[in-house]
């Protein structure tokens, strides 16, 4: 695999040359604008057709802003980054602890502010920077490597977590993630599963960490169901976790509206795709972090990722947009008679992280072609 480094050569030969030592400790094939040597062409060319034949690129951003090419308003590496994001996973490590220029600040409040394809590390010197690079890459060989795991036995056992439907009752709308990771084995003991502070960690994870699934005006209770431990609120937002590392998670979609001013009749009559998008990347967030929190070593490999909206039978499917501007009126969905199945996805467990943006993508669009279009 040919990874292209792309930084300031100035200023930071020595994360440049760590940058590399990482690249080659993972038998790959480094490739940087001091590789290229005497060319017919510019220089920018040369690095950029380097770029192209590359697989992944390296982007280390510092203080600087580097030098501007003639005829040209972008740096060098600030032309590199454009280029490689329309087609290439990027990996980014933004040093710490610096006051860059305005250009630069710019250039590094886009980076972090794309969301597609990119890893986005931090670092503070060079030993921390190859640590950062080598972790990122091994993700990436993982996400892009293949082992033998049985999909169908994954599949089995992600249908079997989802939670039971009733659809003669009405019920809350709920969106169901189930992640299921193979080849199967066991990952947790009971005594594991059992031991108060996993239940504890959970929970203030789901109640105060960065993806925050749980309510905190609600109780919470815990417990064993079987071998699993459950977590539970009420309004039925609810984490399970199994023995072989597999994850379940249950989020309420509608969110509880007082009488009065500001009262919605038909919110419960429609799905709000932006609260589908933002539940499901929650789900995936959390499901991602209890998943290397249980499975440190990274055991299981492959994932089976399996996502269904309940409780949503006679509903329809709108924007915010389209529901603000119709507020009072929607097109139904006819209950039994549409069979909406689970969306199902398999990928490698690297990927998980890796391109979160496309996940969401690839789980949200066949949910919504599962519904009638509200006008």
């Amino acid at each position: 695999m040919r990874i292209f480094i792309s930084s300031l050569i100035s200023d930071f030969e020595p994360q440049r040359a760590a940058a590399r030592r990482a690249v080659i400790t993972l038998r790959h094939e480094p490739v940087m604008a001091e590789d290229f040597g005497a060319q017919p062409s510019s220089p920018q060319i040369a690095c950029l057709q380097g770029l192209r034949g590359s697989d992944i690129v390296v982007l280390i951003l510092g203080e600087h802003y580097g030098f501007v090419p003639p005829g040209s308003s972008l740096s060098a590496t600030h032309q590199e980054y454009r280029e490689a994001r329309e087609t290439k996973p990027v990996l980014a490590f933004v040093q710490q602890g610096i006051s860059p220029g305005p250009e630069q600040a710019a250039f590094i409040a886009e980076v972090q502010a794309w969301e597609g394809g990119l890893f986005r590390g931090g670092f503070v010197d060079v030993d921390d920077l190859q640590d950062g690079v080598t972790r990122a890459l091994h993700d990436v060989t993982l996400a892009n490597a293949t082992a033998p795991v049985d999909e169908h036995e994954m599949s089995v056992r992600a249908t079997a977590m989802l939670a039971p439907e009733n659809k003669n009752q009405v019920t809350s709308a709920m969106l169901d993630l189930v992640v299921v990771g193979g080849p199967r084995q066991r990952i947790l003991r009971p005594a594991e599963l059992e031991a108060p502070v996993l239940a504890e960690q959970l929970e203030q994870s789901a109640l105060y960490g960065d993806s925050r699934l749980f309510d905190r005006m609600l109780g919470t209770a815990s417990g064993l169901d079987g071998s699993d431990l459950v977590l539970r609120q009420e309004r039925g937002a609810s984490i399970r976790l199994t023995e072989q590392g597999s994850v379940s998670l249950r989020l309420p979609l509608d969110e509880p509206r007082p009488l009065g001013r500001g009262f919605d009749a038909m919110s419960g009559m429609v799905i709000v795709e932006e609260v589908v998008q933002e539940r499901l990347g929650t789900a995936l967030d959390f499901a991602a972090g209890v998943i290397d929190r249980v499975d440190r070593t990274q055991r299981l490999t492959n994932l089976i990722v399996m996502v269904r909206l309940s409780g949503v039978e006679h509903r329809g499917w709108r924007t915010r947009a389209q529901h603000a501007s119709n507020p009072n009126s929607v097109q139904m969905g006819h209950g039994g008679m549409r069979e909406r199945p689970p969306i199902t996805l398999t990928i490698r467990r690297a990927a998980l992280g890796l391109d979160r943006t496309a996940l969401i993508e690839d789980i949200l669009v066949p949910l919504r072609r599962q519904f009638p279009m509200a006008s």
